[in-house]
């Protein structure tokens, strides 16, 4: 059974689609579709599962695809600059369609070239990775990675439509499903807190690939970030909270190495690092944060950074996180479970407090 949800954006709304065996649906693509070209953009994983099954929903259009290497690695302008080049050779118009089908780097990379191709064309995601359908695959953020930070390079620019096929999340590996978990429970923890206590009976399910459970979850986070995104399209205001535990975890991707920790995993550590804070200036209880660990290590997740990050690799790395401010960092940080704010009201000590936890923030049972 379908569920359809909206983006509410004026002029530029558009459709979240949920539902199993979507992917194939031609019925999903065609009104997205305003020219003859589609060119789909894929990566070394997904395109032997899928590719075919999207080709043969767009047999009425003449379809060219790229096949991206896959990874975080590869997240860049080199590997950006595969989809310019094969709309270049196939002589792709301003008309033409991109599809973007795979994970959240994917999806990224597909919406940035998207944007600037003959200055803007049009794009479908179509998510394989529960990470991007809950998160990266709805909203409009765009982007590739810079060695001196994660999505430094990229826009603000929204797909035509979304089409969530829970089916193929049954190809994931148990680690990228896990990752994507780390997302879904975001949510709660900054909107929802009705989502977090439902999140906190299910996650076994969620981890379990339970078809029911997941698309329970794709539907309220979408619901949740769709919300906020309405509010707040280019991230000037509230839209900055759904980077829960993310200035934390981009700092710990871009010192390990892009793809070393996938990005849930690293969100994952860094929500607890931002919990912790939270509870250090009295926000939440203690035993707030040991839930949260709990419900992250059932879900097969990291609490804890990397052992050989200093507290100067952080201070360096979140420095150049999008949302400093005058040379003033702001972090997102809990006010109460299921309510979050963007501030930069604490103490320097308060958050070296939680740098030097270090393992003492590790995953305890509830």
């Amino acid at each position: 059974m379908m569920k359809t949800l909206t983006v509410d954006l004026a002029d530029r709304s558009y459709p979240i689609f949920i539902g199993e065996s979507l992917i194939s649906n031609s019925d999903l693509y065609s009104p997205y579709i305003k020219g003859k070209q589609v060119m789909i953009v894929t990566n070394t994983t997904v395109a032997p599962l899928y590719l075919e099954q999207v080709k043969s929903a767009l047999s009425d259009y003449d379809v060219d695809e790229v096949i991206l290497p896959d990874g975080e690695q590869y997240k860049n302008l080199d590997t950006l600059n595969l989809i310019f080049d094969a709309l270049l050779e196939k002589r792709h118009n301003r008309t033409t369609t991109l599809i973007a089908l795979g994970g959240g780097v994917v999806g990224d990379m597909t919406g940035f070239a998207a944007s600037c191709y003959q200055r803007g064309v049009d794009f479908i995601q179509v998510p394989t990775t529960l990470l991007s359908q809950v998160d990266s695959s709805v909203g409009g953020k765009t982007a590739v990675n810079h060695p001196m930070g994660k999505n430094m390079i990229g826009a603000f620019y929204q797909p035509k439509c979304v089409i969530a096929d829970i089916s193929v999340l049954a190809t994931l590996p148990q680690r990228e499903l896990s990752a994507g978990i780390a997302e879904v429970v975001k949510y709660g923890l900054i909107c929802n807190n009705e989502f977090y206590l439902w999140l906190d009976e299910n996650v076994e399910a969620l981890a379990s690939y339970d078809t029911v459970a997941l698309s329970r979850a794709v539907e309220l986070s979408c619901l949740d970030k769709a919300a906020v995104v309405a509010q707040d399209e280019k991230e000037g205001g509230i839209r900055a909270i759904l980077n829960l535990g993310h200035t934390f975890g981009h700092a710990i991707e871009t010192n390990q190495g892009y793809g070393v920790w996938l990005h849930g995993e690293a969100v994952a550590a860094g929500m607890v690092m931002a919990a912790d804070m939270s509870w250090r200036l009295g926000n939440i209880s203690q035993q707030d944060v040991q839930r949260l660990q709990g419900m992250l290590k059932r879900a097969q997740l990291p609490c804890v950074p990397p052992k050989e990050m200093s507290n100067q690799d952080f201070i360096d790395l979140m420095q150049v996180d999008k949302k400093v401010l005058d040379g003033k960092l702001r972090l997102v940080l809990l006010t109460a479970i299921g309510e979050a704010v963007v501030t930069s009201d604490f103490s320097a000590d308060t958050l070296h407090q939680t740098l030097d936890a270090g393992e003492q923030l590790g995953c305890s049972s509830q």
